[in-house]
C-alpha cells in the first residue's frame, strides 16, 4: 500500500455521528493515524456512568488497530481501515468512508458500505513525528501488541490472548458473546486500547478500554536500539520491540 497522505496523519476526535436512526455527540471516539497504521478507540458515555462498570458496559466499547489505505474513487477520496485487531467480534463488511476535508483540521466522512456521516477534528500538537512499534515475545514472534505515536499523543494496543468461542455467529456483538459465554467474559474483555499524552518522559492515560488505567501517569521512554530494535519503557507487555515506523529525528522519544 502507498503511504497515507500527510493530511490524514495525526489524532482525530469525532464530533458527531449521524445515521438514519440516531445522532450521537457523546461517545468518545479517537482515531490516531500514522503513515500506514491506525488505532481507534470508542467509549460510549453509558460505559462510564453508574459507578463500577459492568461487563455489559465494558462490552459496549469499541476499538481496533490495523493499516489504512487511501484511494481516489468516485465521488472522491476513499479511506479504508483494514483491521488487524478488533475489540469487537470480526465484522464481515469493509470499513470505508468517503472523506471531504472542509479545512486541514476538519474532515467529513460518509459511509461507502453503510449510511452514516461523521465529523472529525484533528487535535493540536498531533502532527509531526510518527512512530509505530510492534511487540515481540521471547522467541521473536509478533505479539500483535502495538505502540503508536502521533505528535505528543501515544496509543497502546494490546489484544486479548483468548480466542473467540467456536461457532461464533456472524454479526454478534461482544455484549452478545459475553452474555452467552460468561465463564470467559473477563478474558474476552482483557483487550487494552489506551490513549494519552507523552510529555517529559511520562505517558498520561486519558481514555482506555480498561477504566482502571484512566488517569494514570506512568514513565515512558521509546529509544532506538539499532535497526530494527527499540527499547520501550512503560506499562507494556512485550519483552522486545521492532520498529515499524519511526519518522522523528531523535533516537529517544519522551517529550513533545
Amino acid at each position: 500500500m502507498s503511504p497515507v497522505p500527510d493530511h490524514y496523519r495525526g489524532v482525530w476526535i469525532r464530533k458527531i455521528l449521524q445515521t438514519p436512526k440516531l445522532r450521537d455527540a457523546t461517545t468518545f471516539v479517537c482515531w490516531l493515524q500514522t503513515s500506514a497504521w491506525h488505532a481507534d478507540l470508542r467509549i460510549p458515555e453509558s460505559a462510564r456512568h453508574g459507578g463500577v462498570p459492568t461487563v455489559q458496559m465494558l462490552s459496549s466499547q469499541q476499538g481496533f488497530c490495523g493499516v489504512t489505505e487511501v484511494t481516489h474513487e468516485a465521488p472522491g477520496e476513499v479511506c479504508t481501515w483494514n483491521r488487524r485487531m478488533d475489540f469487537q467480534p470480526p465484522r464481515a463488511g469493509v470499513d470505508a468512508g468517503v472523506m471531504v476535508f472542509e479545512t486541514p483540521e476538519r474532515v467529513i466522512e460518509t459511509g461507502v458500505h453503510a449510511t452514516y456521516l461523521e465529523v472529525w477534528e484533528r487535535l493540536p500538537d498531533s502532527t509531526g513525528r510518527t512512530i509505530v512499534l510492534g511487540g515481540l515475545d521471547s522467541t521473536g514472534a509478533d505479539t500483535r501488541e502495538r505502540v503508536l505515536v502521533a505528535g505528543r499523543y501515544l496509543m497502546h494496543v494490546r489484544p486479548r490472548t483468548v480466542a473467540w468461542p467456536q461457532g461464533l455467529e456472524g454479526g454478534l456483538s461482544l455484549t452478545g458473546v459475553v452474555a452467552r459465554h460468561p465463564a470467559i467474559a473477563k478474558d474476552l474483555l482483557d483487550f487494552e486500547i489506551s490513549v494519552g499524552t507523552l510529555d517529559a518522559g511520562r505517558w498520561t492515560i486519558e481514555h482506555s478500554t480498561l477504566p482502571e488505567r484512566e488517569g494514570r501517569s506512568v514513565p515512558c521512554v521509546l529509544q532506538k536500539d539499532g535497526e530494527p530494535g527499540v527499547i520501550a519503557e512503560g506499562c507494556f507487555s512485550s519483552t522486545a520491540w521492532r520498529i515499524i515506523e519511526w519518522t522523528c529525528t531523535d533516537a529517544t522519544t519522551h517529550a513533545s
